[in-house]
């Protein structure tokens, strides 16, 4: 399969990833790359890893399946980490030396989920911090823009830390060990109403099609996806990579998914590049 991008990012792309805080990148990935991201999708649903949970279950039985940090056992998805486009995307887009990975993201909604994920940022989440981390969000089926993530273009830039969403309490099954976040103690604001006025944040989303991808910086509010059409699935394998800037940071609110006993394990502290096998280097500028 191809290991270079479908086609070259332009240098207005670029510029529009760091004015905006996210970009949609049209026909990106070939076909293969998504065929194969399906195969290993079904494998992952059929063989969760011990980080899955359903985040929604309705009274008509429809889903919305998570599962996280699963690359490890499904080959599908190493093969596409270490040999597919996306660190080079990735690296591109932030300008930067070195990338490497951090971990996969998996989002299957039954056909007619009404779900829509709450609107949030990631980096307050992760146990990692810096500018230079940017997310592939990829659709492995057709997706119109009202069912797609959407962003608030710019929102990377505001220093204020906001009340996050805790996403362990999406746990209709009541599973023990759900990573927790509690932003109380030290939210400055509580986090805007976006879907109550969408057009006053500008906020922005596409009609995609398997093969394109959208990048964004971990800053960048998101979220809404979802609200299906009861003829229309959702399937979205996702990837976070980190550049240049990027350090290791234990956070007092909690992380999701927390990382920490396992970067301990392998020896890696607070303010540590990330490394070793777990966050391997994938990709390097020539």
């Amino acid at each position: 399969m191809n290991t270079e991008p479908a086609r070259a990012i332009t240098a207005e792309e670029i510029e529009t990833y760091h004015k905006d805080g996210v970009v949609l990148l049209p026909k990106m990935f070939d076909q293969a790359w998504v065929e194969l991201l399906d195969e290993g999708l079904k494998a992952n649903c059929a063989m969760p890893s011990s980080r899955s949970r359903v985040w929604d279950r309705d009274e008509k039985g429809r889903t919305m399946f998570y599962d996280a940090q699963a690359w490890q056992g499904i080959e599908q998805y190493r093969q596409f980490i270490f040999e597919s486009p996306a660190a080079q995307i990735a690296g591109e887009l932030m300008r930067s030396r070195a990338i490497n990975f951090f971990f996969d993201a998996v989002f299957v909604r039954s056909p007619g989920s009404q779900f829509a994920t709450p609107w949030h940022q990631d980096e307050p989440y992760w146990s990692v911090e810096g500018y230079d981390t940017c997310t592939v969000w990829m659709p492995l089926t057709p997706v119109k823009k009202e069912n797609a993530l959407a962003y608030v273009p710019g929102s990377h830039r505001l220093e204020t830390m906001y009340e996050q969403y805790n996403f362990g309490e999406l746990n209709p099954d009541k599973l023990e060990d759900v990573d927790q976040v509690d932003f109380s103690k030290i939210a400055e604001q509580a986090f805007p109403n976006i879907d109550e006025n969408p057009e006053q944040f500008g906020v922005i989303s596409w009609d995609m099609q398997p093969g394109d991808c959208v990048a964004f910086n971990s800053r960048t509010m998101h979220g809404g996806s979802g609200q299906l059409a009861e003829d229309r699935d959702l399937r979205v394998f996702t990837t976070k990579w980190l550049g240049d800037d990027v350090h290791i940071n234990f956070r007092a609110q909690g992380m999701d998914p927390d990382h920490s006993a396992v970067m301990t394990e392998v020896g890696l502290k607070h303010g540590d590049r990330p490394g070793t096998d777990l966050y391997p280097r994938v990709w390097e500028r020539a």
